[in-house]
């Protein structure tokens, strides 16, 4: 009887943990991040009327290289959209993840480059794994999430 009682609590408290994701229609959570001048940044500092492209990205990991690296190749099909590249990293590793995998990123003034000092991306979005991609429409409600790099051109579907 108390392995039924127990596997039903395991159960129920596994439905709540995976019911958390986002879903499309979600608002933009309210978050404070730090641009690589070290000035905080809200997320309510996001401008309605333009789509927004959230990249929530490890320095290190080879998904999110290879996602920066493709989405570096198409810079003219993001000028519509206001992107954030968000990370937990230390400045010299997004300083080597960009100079190698994102450089035409860098360079475009509609790219932010934001550390998440406060650990809080993930117990607010909760990305399922690197690289995690978060479209937001002009009203900055999600229409679109993934955590699969083959999904990007998706996004750029989208961002059209």
């Amino acid at each position: 009887m108390k392995k039924i009682l127990f596997s039903l609590i395991l159960c129920a408290f596994s439905t709540i943990a995976f019911s958390q994701t986002l879903t499309p229609g979600s608002a933009l959570p309210a978050a404070v991040f730090y641009k690589t001048d070290g000035n905080a940044y809200s997320t309510n500092q996001i401008p309605k009327g333009k789509k927004a492209l959230l990249m929530f990205f490890d320095a290190t990991c080879e998904h999110c290289q290879r996602t920066a690296a493709n989405m570096s190749k198409r810079t003219k099909e993001l000028s519509g959209v206001n992107i954030y590249m968000i990370t937990q990293d230390e400045q010299r590793s997004i300083d080597y993840f960009f100079t190698k995998f994102g450089k035409p990123l860098q360079a475009l003034k509609n790219v932010t480059i934001l550390q998440d000092k406060d650990r809080v991306f993930i117990p607010l979005f909760h990305p399922k794994q690197y690289p995690s991609l978060y479209l937001y429409d002009t009203a900055k409600n999600l229409k679109f999430y993934s955590s699969n790099e083959k999904d990007l051109q998706k996004f750029f579907d989208l961002m059209k």
